[in-house]
C-alpha cells in the first residue's frame, strides 16, 4: 500500500508541477494580453454589475447573476482560504503570497473567459434547468466530444472524492470537536442532514443558501482579519516589504519554519492560489451557466470578480495575518497555524480561535454545496437527467462517511483528478480565444454606442 501511495504521490507532483502551472498561468497571461488588461480596466464595471439590477434578468437561466456568483464562490471559498494559504506560506515562505496574487491577477482573465463561454454555449435540460460549463463549450464550441466527456468524468471524481466531500467534512467535524467539544459522529450526522435538505431541492435551493451564507461568512472573516491588521498597523509596511522581498530572494529558516527557495515560493504560491480560486479548473463556469442573463460578457465580468474576492481579498487577509504575527514560523500547520495567527494578533485569543473555527465551518459547508451542483451537472451531461437522483444520494452518503475516512490515497487521487480537470478546459479556452475576443469587443462596442445615444438625447 505504501508503494502505491508513493507512486500516486509522484503522479500528483508531476501533474501539479511546472507543466500544468505554466499552462494555467500562461493561459491567463495570453488572455490578459488578448483582452487588453480587461481585469484592470473593467473591474469597476464588473463590481458595479454585482450590486446593480440586471437589465437582462429576463433572460434564460435559473438564478440571478449574483446568486450564480455566490454559488461559485461557495465552492471556491473553502478550506483553501484558511488551510491552503497557511500550507503555501509554510512551504514557500512569505513570498508565496505574492505569487498567489500573480496567479489571481492573471486568473481573473481566465475566469472571465470561462463565465463568458459558459453562458454562450449553455442549453436547457429535460427538467427545464440550465446546463452549461466546460463540457458544453468543449463539445459545442471547440468541437471535441472526447475532451468534454473526460472533463465531466474528472469533475464527478473531484465532487465525490476530492474538494466536494472528504477534506471539507473532516475540516468541519474536527473544528467543531476541538473548539466546542461536540463528538464527531454528532456533527457528521447533523452535517449530512443539512446537506440533504439543501441539495435534494436543486440549484435554486443551493443558490438561496449560498446567497445568505457566502456574504456573511466572507464579511465576518474579513472583519476579523482587519481587526488584526488595525491592531498591528505599525508593522504593516515591513510585513508587505517582507512578502515582496521573499518572493524574489530565498527565505532563511527561523523557529519551526524550514526556509524556502525562490522556486519553491513561486510553485507553492501559484499552486495554492489556483487551488483556492479555481481559475482555469473549469468548475465556476458550471454555476455561471445557471445565471439569468442574455449577455455572456456581462456574466463573464461578474464571474471574474469571484477570483478577485477569493484570492486578492480573502486569501490576502489570511496571508498577511500569518506573516504579520509570525505564525508561519511556528511548528503548527494548516488551520492550526491560522488559528494561532488570530490568537496572537487579537487582544482576546478566544475571539481569534472562534473566528477561524466559524469561518472554517461555513467555508467548508458552502464548498460541499457548490461542488454537489458541479458534480450533478457533469452527471447530467454524461447520463441525462436520470443520473441526477442516484448522483445526489451517493454524494450525500459520501458526506456522511467522510468524517470517518482517513485514506490519504483517496485524497492524492482526488488531487490528481482535480488537476486533470484543468487540461481539457484550458485547451478549449485557448482554442476559443477568438470567440471570447469577438464577443467582448461586440459587447463593449454596444455599450459605447448606447452611451453615445444617451449623450445625444
Amino acid at each position: 500500500m505504501e508503494n502505491i501511495t508513493q507512486i500516486f504521490n509522484k503522479i500528483d507532483s508531476f501533474i501539479w508541477g511546472p507543466p500544468l502551472l505554466i499552462l494555467l498561468v500562461g493561459t491567463g497571461i495570453f488572455l490578459t494580453l488578448k483582452l487588453g488588461l480587461l481585469q484592470v480596466f473593467k473591474l469597476p464595471l464588473a463590481i458595479n454589475y454585482l450590486f446593480k439590477k440586471d437589465e437582462d434578468s429576463s433572460g434564460d437561466g435559473d438564478v440571478s447573476s449574483f446568486a450564480a456568483l455566490c454559488t461559485a464562490l461557495a465552492a471556491t471559498i473553502g478550506t483553501g482560504n484558511i488551510v491552503g494559504v497557511a500550507t503555501a506560506i509554510k512551504a514557500g515562505g512569505p513570498g508565496a503570497l505574492f505569487w498567489m496574487w500573480m496567479a489571481a491577477f492573471f486568473g481573473m482573465a481566465t475566469k472571465y473567459a470561462e463565465g463568458l463561454l459558459a453562458v454562450k454555449y449553455r442549453e436547457v435540460d429535460e427538467n427545464g434547468q440550465m446546463s452549461g460549463g466546460p463540457m458544453y463549450y468543449i463539445e459545442k464550441g471547440f468541437g471535441n466530444k472526447f475532451l468534454a466527456k473526460a472533463f465531466a468524468v474528472f469533475g464527478i471524481g473531484v465532487a465525490f472524492f476530492g474538494i466536494g466531500t472528504f477534506p471539507q467534512v473532516n475540516a468541519i467535524t474536527s473544528a467543531v470537536n476541538v473548539t466546542f467539544n461536540i463528538p464527531i459522529i454528532v456533527s457528521a450526522m447533523a452535517l449530512t442532514l443539512l446537506v440533504s435538505l439543501v441539495t435534494l431541492r436543486g440549484i435554486k435551493s443551493i443558490s438561496k443558501v449560498c446567497e445568505l451564507i457566502v456574504p456573511f461568512m466572507a464579511v465576518l472573516y474579513i472583519i476579523g482579519s482587519m481587526m488584526i491588521i488595525i491592531y498591528n498597523i505599525k508593522a504593516i509596511p515591513q510585513t508587505i516589504a517582507l512578502i515582496i522581498k521573499s518572493a524574489f530572494t530565498p527565505t532563511a529558516a527561523m523557529g519551526g519554519f524550514l526556509g524556502a527557495t525562490v522556486m519553491k515560493s513561486i510553485q507553492s504560491g501559484i499552486a495554492r492560489g489556483v487551488f483556492s480560486n479555481e481559475s482555469g479548473l473549469g468548475s465556476a463556469p458550471i454555476a455561471a451557466a445557471a445565471a439569468k442573463t442574455k449577455s455572456c460578457v456581462r456574466q463573464g465580468l461578474v464571474s471574474m470578480t469571484g477570483t478577485f474576492f477569493d484570492t486578492i481579498i480573502i486569501c490576502s487577509m489570511t496571508g498577511i495575518t500569518l506573516v504579520l504575527t509570525g505564525a508561519y514560523k511556528s511548528e503548527y500547520v494548516g488551520a492550526q497555524m491560522t488559528a494561532l495567527a488570530f490568537q496572537k494578533g487579537l487582544p482576546m485569543p478566544q475571539v481569534g480561535e472562534f473566528i477561524v473555527t466559524i469561518g472554517l465551518m461555513f467555508f467548508a459547508f458552502t464548498t460541499i454545496l457548490g461542488w454537489n451542483y458541479y458534480g450533478e451537472r457533469c452527471t447530467e451531461y454524461l447520463f441525462g437527467i436520470k443520473g441526477i437522483k442516484p448522483y445526489r444520494y451517493i454524494y450525500i452518503f459520501l458526506v456522511g462517511v467522510g468524517a470517518f475516512l482517513k485514506l490519504d490515497l483517496i485524497w492524492i487521487i482526488a488531487d490528481i483528478v482535480n488537476g486533470l480537470m484543468a487540461i481539457p478546459n484550458l485547451i478549449a479556452i485557448i482554442g476559443l480565444s477568438s470567440v471570447i475576443t469577438f464577443e467582448t469587443n461586440k459587447y463593449f462596442k454596444y455599450l459605447k454606442e448606447e452611451k453615445e445615444k444617451r449623450t445625444v438625447i
